[in-house]
């Protein structure tokens, strides 16, 4: 499908409201001829021949036209603007959805300006031309086309020699056209790298002023800015190139008009009327030339948006929903890697990964930055998929299950909280929207937040900002803790989520994770052995391998990885090691 073909895809959907739209358009320029033509019947009969008795019919003829005029120009507007709308909405309504089934590796690969772009601006052009290009077009040909056949009606040899002016407009159309779509797009990217920039900075401000680089971003900006105002610049170059081109044809037409239409009337080739109806019917001429400039922009503007916009929608994710899938509304939580390897742009970020997790065990994942901890959690929710090896969960490979099914039995606790801009109840209850108060607060208690959030101006209605601006790293911590309890999850995956709080809360928030964990399979990513020493299975990773594995007791005996960093956090334990060992 081309990008034409999916635009109308939108657009048929109100083909006969567009329909009528255009019906009232032709009636509003076939009103046009009335005017002209009244014109010449009172030059030739009520004012050279005193036939006064029909200057009254003409001007009610006038005044019918201009009302009829007016209520089909209303009406017409109406419905174009109305099917501008319902098309910008369906379209974003579709594009947004494809948006959210799209994968991390596609927001790895687009910036968030770019995508915010194309939800804005190139659909705001997309707008525009089906609430005004559209009919503004097909209006100015028809007063074009009836203009020419009028005139030529009216005397010949007049409307030839005003032939001869429309093959040099035709030319400069098409080389207008031609020049000014690349310059366009180049204001089109140069517009999603402005906005990428802008929100970057807006949502990285802490870190802007945190180092004192407001004058380093406004710099930056400024080279950003500079761009999209060349960019402009050399759009309206185009513009300033051919638009007064346009404007010389049609003044060209009215000087042909004032020097043969005053000879011919001079010498008897035609009447006074009739040099006052061509005068007329030369706007009909010289408008649409005036304007073909400027609407050939808009259209460029639109093919340029409507392609960037179907681009960002054909982008198919590359972890695809099965065909067949197997359903599971509700899980155990058994969980076995088998031979998994994963790579990313030719990158290996995991090698053979290899174990088995039965219902209700807690598993500790430990290991350098970089490692790959948090990855092997992302293949397990399905984010990513293996490259090599399988992943199952109840026995069955996860690329065979509905995806929505099993990321509705995880609750995961990220690494990087977000938290919207809603209520501390709201973020809380964003995995089950529906549920109580009471168990909003419960999951709070267990998280070790009900206290810090009965302290806030508003309580749990305390309205966060964007990424939770207001409250401190271990307070989002444990909010997105909650929310993962929240779902009564068959998995939970807490991924660094107690690095920000302090060593008793940490303690408080393990009992209460041990109260649930006969009834969940949780894996615990931490850093800190006091995260993880108490876990059924403690997995140690290296630069993507599993190079130790087993309880905390046993991971101490063999003295390896896991060792040096327990005896590292634990100097106390250490000393008595080598006590023993004298």
């Amino acid at each position: 499908m081309t990008p034409m073909k999916w635009f109308y895809s939108f657009l048929k959907k109100y083909r006969w409201r567009m329909f009528w739209g255009i019906v009232l358009t032709t009636i509003v320029a076939a009103c046009a001829l009335v005017s002209p033509y009244v014109s010449k019947l009172i030059v030739d009969r009520v004012i050279q021949h005193e036939q006064y008795g029909m200057l009254k019919n003409l001007i009610i003829v006038l005044i019918v036209t201009i009302i009829i005029r007016g209520i089909c120009r209303f009406f017409s507007q109406v419905l174009f603007e109305t099917s501008s709308q319902n098309v910008l909405y369906s379209m974003r309504d579709t594009v947004y959805r494809k948006l959210l089934q799209e994968d991390f590796a596609f927001y790895n690969k687009n910036r968030t300006g770019d995508l915010m772009s194309r939800q804005t601006g190139d659909m705001d052009a997309i707008r525009h031309f089906v609430a005004y290009v559209i009919y503004v077009t097909y209006e100015y040909v028809l007063y074009f086309v009836i203009a020419l056949i009028m005139i030529f009606a009216t005397n010949l040899k007049m409307a030839l020699c005003m032939v001869l002016v429309l093959p040099l407009t035709a030319l400069t159309t098409y080389f207008q056209a031609k020049s000014v779509k690349p310059a366009f797009r180049n204001c089109r990217n140069a517009f999603s790298s402005l906005n990428t920039f802008v929100q970057e900075n807006v949502s990285g401000n802490r870190v802007v002023k945190a180092f004192a680089k407001e004058d380093y971003e406004m710099e930056k900006f400024a080279v950003e800015n500079d761009k999209y105002r060349d960019s402009e610049l050399g759009a309206a170059n185009v513009w300033k190139k051919y638009v007064p081109l346009f404007e010389l044809f049609s003044n060209i037409l009215t000087l042909v008009l004032m020097l043969v239409g005053g000879i011919m009337v001079v010498n008897g080739q035609m009447t006074m009327g009739d040099l006052v109806a061509v005068n007329g019917y030369l706007w009909m001429l010289t408008m649409p030339l005036r304007m073909a400039g400027w609407l050939i922009n808009d259209m460029q503007r639109f093919t340029t948006s409507v392609e960037k916009i179907y681009n960002t929608y054909i982008a198919e994710p590359d972890v695809k929903k099965p065909l067949n899938p197997i359903h599971r509304k509700k899980l155990d939580g058994n969980v076995k890697f088998e031979h998994v390897s994963y790579q990313a742009d030719d990158e290996d970020i995991l090698h053979d990964i290899n174990f088995d997790v039965k219902k209700g065990e807690t598993v500790g994942i430990i290991g350098t930055t970089g490692a790959g901890k948090s990855t092997v959690m992302n293949l397990l929710c399905r984010f990513f998929d293996a490259t090599e090896g399988s992943v199952y969960v109840d026995g069955v490979n996860v690329k065979d299950m509905d995806m929505y099914e099993l990321r509705e039995n995880i609750g995961i606790a990220m690494q990087d909280v977000f938290l919207f801009s809603d209520t501390i109840e709201g973020n809380i209850a964003y995995g089950r929207p529906d549920c109580s108060f009471e168990d909003v607060k419960r999951v709070a208690k267990m998280a070790d937040a009900n206290l810090f959030i009965k302290n806030l101006p508003d309580g749990y209605d305390t309205i966060v900002g964007e990424r939770g601006v207001g409250l401190s790293g271990g307070q989002k911590q444990r909010i997105s803790l909650a929310r993962a309890l929240l779902k009564d999850p068959s998995i939970l995956i807490l991924d660094d989520t107690t690095s920000a709080v302090d060593m008793e809360t940490e303690s408080y928030i393990q009992r209460q994770l041990e109260n649930i964990n006969h009834a969940c399979t949780t894996f615990i990513i931490a850093y800190r052995i006091s995260s993880i020493k108490d876990a059924d299975k403690i997995l140690v990773l290296d630069q993507g391998r599993i190079i130790e594995q087993g309880t905390h007791e046993e991971l101490v005996a063999k003295n390896g990885y896991y060792a040096t960093v327990y005896y590292h956090q634990y100097p106390m334990a250490a000393k008595m090691r080598e006590q023993g060992v004298k």
